[in-house]
C-alpha cells in the first residue's frame, strides 16, 4: 500500500461547530404522569379558560375599533394623541394584561424600563413563542414592526391596529428600504413617537442559545433597552420552534396548566459608540453578547436562514437538522449566498439520500465519486470531516467544497490534470487513456470508470476535449482537489523513495501542503 502522509490538520477555530447545534427544535416529552395530570386539568380548566378569554375579546374588540377609527395607518402618520392614546396605552393594556391572566400567566417583572427620549427602541429575546406578544403588554403597547397581511386578520388585525405597527410588505419591493426608513424616523423622534418594539432574532427558536440579530433595530445608531424573557417552569409548555409541538398543542397545553411563569427583564440602555453607530452589525454583536451574558446562555450564528435551508433538507428527504450551517458566518466567511448554500444542499442529498442520518462515510463517499477507497481519496475525505468523527455532515461538505476543493479549479490545475491524461498530446483523451490512468492512479473499476466517461463526454464523441474536461470539473469540484492530493502523495513517496533525507523532505512538503490548504481557511473574522 502507497505511503501516506501524515499531519495535523489546522483547523479555524470559528468555523468549528457552534455550541449549540440546533437552536430550531423543541424536544420536551411529556412523561405519562404529565400527560394524565394535564388531561385533568385541561378537563376543568379549558372550557373555563375559554368562555372568559371570549368574554375579554368580546370587550377588546369593539374598544380597539373604536381607538383606531378613522385614523389613517399609511401616508402622513402622526403618534396616538390625547383620547386615543388613553384608550390605547391605558385601558387597550389594562384589557391585554386581563387576556393573559385568563389563560393562567403569572407575569413577574424586572428592572426599569426607560423612556423614548432616553431609548427609543426595545430590543427583545430570546423570541421563542407565540405567547411573546406579552412584552408589548407589560411595555405599554409600543411600535412594533408587522407584516401588512396582520392587517387582514379578523379580530386580530384590530389589535395590530392599536400598536401602529411600522408595516412590511412582501408585494413592495422596496418594502425593507422603506422600513428601515421608518424605524429610524421614529427612532429618532425626541420622545414624539413611542418606543418601537422589536425580536431582531427575527424567528423563534428554544432559548438555548442567542442566534445572529437582524440589523434592523441598530441602523439608527440610537441607545437601545434590551429585554430578556424567560420561561422558568417545570414543564415547557410555550416553545413554538420549527420542529416540535404544534400551535395548537402548545395552546391546549398551556391553558391547561396551573399556571404558567414568565418573566420579563428590563436590562440598562446601550449607548452604542461611535464605531457602533458607523457599523450595525457591531452594534447588534454587543447587544447581544450583553443579554446571553444576563441569560447565561452562549450565542450561535444561526439565522432565519437556516430555517429555509431545514425546509430544503426535509424536501429532499434528509433530516430537518441536516441544513444547519450557521449561515451567518458561513455566509460571511466563505461569501456564499443563500442561493449558493440551497445548490450545495441538493448536491449533499444526492449523496446522503441513500443513508440514514444525514452524514456520509468514506464509503458512501467514494460511492458518489464512482471511486474505489484509495488513500487520495481517503485524504480528500479527512480534510472534509472537520470534526475527525469519520464522516462528513452538510456543513463540513459546504466549508470543504469551498474552501478546499473550488480553489483547487484553476485552469492551470486542470490544464495540468488534462494533460496527464492526454498522453498522445491530441488535444482531447480518448476512451483507452482515460482507463489507462484512473486504473493505475485510482483503482476505478472498468464499469465505473465507463460511467465517469460517460458524464464527462457530454456531446457523446467518444473523446474528452479539455472544454468538456472543464466544464465536469466545475460542477464537480471534488475531483480537482482529489487529483491535486493524487499528485501530492505521489511526490510524498517519490521523496521516501529518494534516499535517506526522504522522508523529512516529505514531512516538510506535508506540512506545507497542510499549512497550503488551511490557508483559504484563515479568514478573517
Amino acid at each position: 500500500m502507497p505511503p501516506q502522509r501524515v499531519f495535523a490538520l489546522p483547523r479555524q477555530q470559528s468555523l468549528l461547530l457552534p455550541a449549540v447545534i440546533n437552536p430550531f427544535v423543541q424536544e420536551t416529552k411529556l412523561s405519562t404522569s404529565e400527560i394524565i395530570r394535564c388531561v385533568l386539568l385541561g378537563i376543568f380548566l379549558v372550557p373555563i379558560r375559554g368562555i372568559l378569554l371570549s368574554l375579554v375579546l368580546m370587550v377588546t374588540w369593539p374598544v380597539a375599533v373604536i381607538t383606531t377609527f378613522m385614523h389613517p395607518l399609511k401616508g402622513a402618520v402622526e403618534p396616538m394623541t390625547g383620547w386615543r392614546r388613553f384608550m390605547c396605552r391605558r385601558v387597550m393594556a389594562a384589557l391585554g394584561r386581563a387576556y393573559y391572566f385568563c389563560m393562567g400567566f403569572r407575569v413577574v417583572v424586572k428592572g426599569k424600563q426607560v423612556s423614548s427620549s432616553e431609548a427609543p427602541i426595545l430590543a427583545v429575546a430570546p423570541h421563542s413563542t407565540f405567547f411573546d406578544g406579552i412584552v408589548c403588554i407589560v411595555a405599554g403597547l409600543p411600535s412594533t414592526v408587522s407584516r401588512l397581511e396582520n392587517l387582514a386578520t379578523p379580530i386580530f388585525g384590530r389589535f395590530v391596529r392599536c400598536l401602529q405597527p411600522v408595516l412590511v410588505s412582501r408585494q413592495d419591493p422596496d418594502s425593507r428600504k422603506n422600513t428601515i426608513r421608518e424605524i429610524d424616523s421614529r427612532a429618532k423622534s425626541g420622545g414624539h413617537w413611542p418606543q418601537v418594539l422589536i425580536f431582531p432574532e427575527g424567528t423563534c427558536t428554544n432559548r438555548s442559545c442567542l442566534i445572529t440579530f437582524k440589523q434592523g433595530a441598530f441602523i439608527p445608531g440610537v441607545p437601545v433597552q434590551p429585554v430578556i424573557l424567560r420561561y422558568p417552569n417545570k414543564l415547557d409548555t410555550v416553545t413554538w420552534t420549527w420542529q416540535g409541538f404544534s400551535s395548537r398543542s402548545l395552546l391546549l397545553l398551556t391553558l391547561s396548566q396551573l399556571y404558567t411563569t414568565v418573566e420579563i427583564e428590563f436590562l440598562p440602555p446601550q449607548i452604542p459608540t461611535e464605531e457602533e453607530k458607523k457599523s450595525p452589525a457591531l452594534f447588534a454583536s454587543t447587544v447581544r453578547d450583553v443579554m446571553a451574558r444576563a441569560l447565561g446562555v452562549p450565542v450561535t450564528d444561526h439565522t432565519y436562514e437556516d430555517c429555509r435551508l431545514m425546509i430544503s433538507a426535509g424536501e429532499l428527504t434528509l433530516p430537518m437538522e441536516a441544513g444547519l450551517v450557521e449561515f451567518t458566518k458561513i455566509s460571511r466567511k466563505l461569501n456564499l449566498k443563500w442561493d449558493n448554500v440551497k445548490k450545495e444542499l441538493e448536491g449533499f442529498a444526492s449523496m446522503a439520500s441513500a443513508c440514514k442520518g444525514g452524514r456520509i462515510t468514506v464509503e458512501e463517499f467514494a460511492g458518489f465519486l464512482k471511486l474505489p477507497v484509495n488513500p487520495a481519496l481517503q485524504e480528500l475525505f479527512a480534510l472534509f470531516d472537520r470534526n475527525g468523527d469519520g464522516t462528513i455532515d452538510f456543513r463540513e461538505y459546504v466549508i470543504g467544497v469551498t474552501i478546499l476543493c473550488r480553489p483547487a479549479n484553476t485552469e492551470e490545475v486542470l490544464r495540468m490534470a488534462f494533460q496527464l491524461f492526454d498522453t498522445d498530446e491530441d488535444e482531447r483523451i480518448t476512451r483507452e487513456e482515460f482507463a489507462a490512468l484512473l486504473r493505475s492512479a485510482l483503482g476505478v473499476s472498468d464499469l465505473n470508470m465507463a460511467k465517469l466517461f460517460k458524464e464527462i463526454d457530454a456531446d457523446g464523441s467518444g473523446f474528452i476535449t479539455f472544454a468538456e474536461f472543464q466544464a465536469f470539473a466545475v460542477s464537480h469540484p471534488e475531483y480537482a482537489k482529489l487529483f491535486t492530493t493524487y499528485l501530492e502523495l505521489q511526490r510524498y513517496q517519490a521523496l521516501q523513495e529518494a534516499g535517506p533525507d526522504g522522508p523529512e523532505a516529505a514531512n516538510h512538503s506535508g506540512s506545507e501542503d497542510s499549512r497550503e490548504d488551511s490557508t483559504s481557511d484563515k479568514k478573517d473574522d
